[in-house]
């Protein structure tokens, strides 16, 4: 996908309002900065029309909570890719990351007042596991090649 080619309404938090555009490449750099990050993950806004009024509605709970997070928009040729990778199965989410490790999600739209509390509890969160599918644990003393089941 093309920036120039993505909705309006993503260009104009990265035009507007300095969201970023994250892909694989660019992801961990995002990452690695201090603070909140807030990856949004908008799926196609066809199939999720909520997607826009996440778009529109973020800018606002930036504002509602001043100074307290970065937005990165994912850009969507990717977003299945870094969706896995913190656990989001849904559409639209706003992934929540601290220091580079992963907080919460918050999938979907909700009321306003519902929003802005939601976001202020995801900034407040300590540092989680994502909710990823694990890796096969394999014992000191197992044979090699046999994994736990």
């Amino acid at each position: 996908m093309s920036y120039d080619t993505a909705h309006p309404l993503q260009q104009r938090l990265v035009q507007q309002f300095g969201a970023r555009w994250i892909t694989p490449e660019t992801l961990d750099a995002f990452l690695a900065e201090a603070g909140d990050r807030v990856l949004f993950l908008s799926g196609d806004p066809v199939r999720f029309p909520e997607a826009l009024d996440v778009a529109v509605v973020l800018p606002e709970l930036q504002a509602a909570h001043p100074g307290r997070f970065a937005v990165g928009v994912v850009d969507r040729e990717h977003e299945t890719e870094i969706a896995r990778r913190f656990g989001s199965n849904r559409w639209p989410a706003l992934v929540f990351l601290r220091d580079g490790a992963y907080v919460t999600v918050l999938p979907g739209m909700h009321d306003w007042t519902e929003y802005v509390a939601k976001v202020g509890e995801a900034l407040e969160a300590p540092i989680s596991r994502a909710p990823t599918v694990g890796i096969p644990v394999v014992s000191a003393n197992a044979d090699a090649g046999a994994a736990c089941h």
